[in-house]
């Protein structure tokens, strides 16, 4: 595991920590597929809004692998996974609330998203 050094602050701080990462995972969706996105009650760091959980999206972009920021935060490794950009009716998300020619994008990890059923 690669530690942040005092001497590395100042680069980091200017320049941004690249989470993402060189390595071949075959990607579990591609544009176009249906998502539903996972319903996670975990107490841990995450990065999912509540606001997506259960609902169906469709994945627009493959953005590539990245470090997973859920395991990442915890010291519990890396876990390479792809990122995707999912969008959402507005209407799907919040019901009347939402105008009908809204859309919503988020990006979201492979460990929040699976297969629409």
């Amino acid at each position: 595991m690669n530690m942040l050094t005092t001497a590395m602050v100042p680069t980091v701080l200017a320049t941004g920590d690249p989470a993402r990462v060189d390595v071949e995972i075959a990607p579990k969706f591609k544009a176009g597929d249906k998502v539903t996105v996972v319903n996670l009650n975990k107490v841990d760091h995450n990065r999912l809004p509540a606001y997506i959980k259960g609902k169906v999206g469709t994945v627009t972009f493959d953005h590539g692998v990245f470090v997973f920021p859920d395991t990442s935060a915890h010291r519990k490794g890396p876990k390479p996974q792809h990122v995707y950009t999912v969008v959402f009716n507005a209407r799907d998300l919040w019901g009347e609330a939402g105008h009908p020619r809204d859309r919503m994008y988020v990006d979201a990890w492979d460990d929040y998203l699976e297969h629409a059923r």
